[in-house]
């Protein structure tokens, strides 16, 4: 009997301490939470509202004719906005940036009131429907005319790689030229050999 009752004896105090630690690290957990729960509040109310971040600016390269008027020289700028699987609000976006005219000493290629009715891609070609004010605004000549179109054709194909072709309409309505010289009948490709090295 005195040995059991050392045994007990002995036994207690040892519960007597687990219990004390399982109510020690319950309170820790406890209070550990209410502090970690305080903190982040604080730090949100600190932070205020997430702010809406501006619409990034896309890197392009525009084509506009040489200061002497013996080719197309590029010049890159960044626009507003992003291009996403649909490029045709983009390629417009790009033609708009084209008709505002160059940022340095080279000439615009293309009046700065031209308007883009439409840009359609049908495959591997963009189909671009100008307004008659560009036609109207073009100085009369061939080289204005070829400088003016393969402006928007090269600026075109070379932002779009899987662009090969442009074919041009006015109006809505197909048209042969723009001013009795360069045939528009079929859509044209890029032509970078008029493109002159920047000095």
């Amino acid at each position: 009997m005195g040995n059991a009752m050392k045994r007990l004896g002995y036994k207690r105090p040892l519960n007597a301490r687990a219990l004390l630690l399982v109510a020690f690290f319950a309170v820790a957990a406890i209070f550990g939470s209410m502090m970690l729960h305080k903190y982040l509040a604080s730090k949100q109310a600190t932070q205020g509202p997430v702010q809406p971040q501006p619409a990034g600016t896309v890197p392009v390269t525009l084509f506009f004719a040489a200061p002497d008027g013996s080719g197309l020289i590029r010049e890159t700028r960044e626009i507003e906005g992003a291009c996403n699987a649909d490029s045709s609000p983009c390629i417009r976006a790009i033609l708009e940036e084209l008709a505002n005219g160059p940022l340095g000493d080279l000439a615009p290629t293309i009046p700065q009131n031209s308007s883009f009715r439409s840009v359609h891609i049908l495959g591997d070609t963009a189909v671009i429907d100008l307004g008659s004010n560009l036609v109207e605004g073009l100085p009369r000549g061939s080289s204005s005319e070829m400088t003016a179109v393969y402006s928007m054709v090269n600026t075109i194909t070379f932002n779009f790689p899987a662009i090969k072709k442009v074919r041009f309409q006015v109006e809505g309505g197909t048209v042969a030229t723009l001013d009795g010289h360069l045939d528009l009948s079929k859509p044209l490709e890029p032509n970078f050999e008029l493109e002159k090295p920047q000095g």
